[in-house]
């Protein structure tokens, strides 16, 4: 009579072989988001009556143009419980082949129109707003912002994302 202990050991084996070959192949790589939204600031600290410049980057993931862009931009939460913390958003510019050239659209909340015209694939489109702290702001605070996107592609397709945090600014006193 057949022992059924060697065949459940076998089959056993066989599973654990078949299972350390496919668990040791490696991983695939996910793809990266269709489009990405990246905040950057000039300075990490001001004081009242100075300025920051906030710069937002878009980049075409994939392999259409992007036609479309509506993105929102607000302050944290944290922000907001500061009302000591007095700013506003002064300019708006966006970087083309050429230079800078002024934004257009809805203003600094509403700022898809400023992205300008299409952004062909694998290229990346930066908008930067100055935010202008007033002269009678409360100090020790941090001014952040966050943010949502669309964006639509050449492909018929879309994306979404956010919310995407800005670097915080320190407000300080000297």
């Amino acid at each position: 009579m057949r022992s059924p202990l060697k065949s459940r050991l076998g089959l056993t084996a066989s599973l654990a072989s078949v299972l350390a070959v496919f668990g040791l192949a490696p991983a695939a790589q996910a793809d990266p988001a269709p489009a990405a939204l990246t905040f950057a600031t000039n300075a990490a600290t001001v004081t009242p009556g100075g300025t920051v410049n906030l710069s937002m980057t878009l980049t075409n993931n994939k392999t259409y143009d992007v036609w479309f862009v509506y993105q929102s931009i607000a302050p944290t939460w944290l922000t907001t419980q500061r009302a000591d913390l007095k700013y506003s958003f002064t300019g708006c510019s966006v970087a083309t082949p050429t230079g800078a050239a002024a934004c257009s659209g809805g203003g600094p909340s509403d700022l898809g129109a400023n992205y300008g015209a299409t952004i062909p694939p694998g290229q990346s489109r930066t908008v930067t707003l100055t935010l202008k702290v007033a002269a009678d702001s409360g100090c020790n605070g941090n001014i952040g912002f966050y943010s949502y996107y669309y964006a639509e592609f050449s492909d018929s397709t879309n994306t979404s994302g956010g919310p995407v945090y800005t670097p915080e600014t320190r407000v300080l006193c000297a």
